[in-house]
């Protein structure tokens, strides 16, 4: 009898979670130099590594025969001075995504029930799945967090509450007056977590720390991934109440963060000079793409991250056409928007690389 059998239906049920098509792949599946392929389909930055995280690296290679620090004490240390929280409110996390994943592990089972906006991030309907709760979505009107109707929909069985700020796929914002308004309206036996992997791209950034310092039930989900560009060590981490800091701790394992990654991590997180490069840099991204789609006519999102969705037709063929020429962005129709595209902002060359192939895309559809 197939193993599936004996195996959770739950889990039989789900579809994997696909992230975005490696380079390697790409070009061995179309003959194609690595070096020809633009990524611009995981949210990555254009920019690489922080200098100062690559020497940090270099040096705690060093000592690879030796167990990290199983606390992360400088990495929390260094956390908590920055953001003015205590130690004891910083959880460190394989990527933010093991973050989400102890926040579930401690409050959801059977009987509890997750929030989450519509066309967010797919992880959260994930997660609850496999912890047997029930998923509860709420419509997001112009691709925007409805936190009054987020507020509205809290029953007794909610435990947690999930937003998306930045929100990844739709690159939209919520503001600081929503939020208040949306946090006095939460009662005890609701953990809010904040997922704002996007933060630091903001012009004008909110502050939700403020209710970590006051000892709300909540997360701030922060990662190394995206503005300090440390995707490959997977290095995230959540700024919580103290209460619900001690649990998530009980549910991490041991050794989570590699020692690389957390020196890595501990000088990305001081070079400002990296950061500020970024934000700048993603900024003539967006404009340039607002731009170029206006010009088309294109449907888009207004974005405040480092990608930008685009409504293409087809985005399932958009995307695999735009691979066979090189160029790999991310297809949505597992956000339920099979119409649209989303791109991950680059440097100048490929952004006008990616324009170039999404027009002779388009042009083949329109005279197919």
């Amino acid at each position: 009898m197939p193993i599936d059998q004996y195996a959770n239906a739950f889990v039989c049920d789900l579809v994997a979670y696909e992230p975005g098509k490696p380079i390697e792949e790409t070009a061995r599946e179309l003959g194609l130099d690595p070096a020809d392929i633009v990524k611009l389909a995981s949210n990555e930055n254009p920019l690489g590594p922080s200098p100062k995280a690559k020497a940090a690296m270099r040096d705690a290679l060093e000592e690879s025969n030796i167990y990290p620090d199983g606390g992360a004490y400088r990495l929390r240390t260094a956390i908590a001075a920055k953001f003015d929280v205590g130690i004891e409110n910083v959880v460190i996390g394989n990527g933010s995504n093991e973050i989400i994943e102890l926040l579930c592990h401690t409050f959801l089972n059977k009987d509890a029930e997750l929030i989450a906006s519509d066309h967010a991030f797919v992880v959260y309907k994930l997660m609850a799945t496999l912890f047997g709760a029930k998923y509860v979505e709420v419509p997001d009107p112009d691709f925007i967090h409805d936190l009054d109707a987020m507020a509205d929909a809290i029953t007794l069985q909610t435990r947690l509450v999930f937003i998306a700020n930045p929100n990844n796929p739709t690159g939209t914002v919520v503001g600081q007056e929503a939020i208040d308004r949306f946090m006095a309206r939460v009662p005890d036996h609701v953990v809010v977590a904040f997922d704002e992997a996007y933060f630091e791209f903001l012009d004008e950034p909110f502050d939700t720390l403020k209710f970590v310092r006051e000892n709300r039930n909540v997360c701030v989900l922060r990662t190394c991934s995206k503005i300090h560009g440390l995707a490959a060590l997977r290095v995230g981490y959540g700024l919580a109440g103290k209460e619900v800091a001690a649990l998530l701790q009980k549910a991490r394992q041991p050794f989570n963060v590699n020692a690389i990654a957390q020196a890595g991590a501990l000088a990305a997180l001081a070079d400002d000079d990296h950061v500020e490069n970024t934000r700048k840099i993603n900024r003539i991204g967006l404009d340039y793409y607002e731009a170029e789609f206006k010009k088309r006519g294109l449907e888009f999102v207004p974005s405040v991250a480092n990608f930008i969705l685009v409504k293409v037709g087809d985005g399932n063929r958009v995307f695999r056409e735009m691979l066979n020429q090189g160029v790999i962005v991310r297809a949505m129709a597992g956000y339920k928007l099979p119409e649209w595209v989303r791109i991950s902002i680059g440097t100048p060359e490929q952004n006008a690389r990616c324009m170039e192939v999404l027009d002779s895309v388009l042009a083949g559809a329109v005279t197919a």
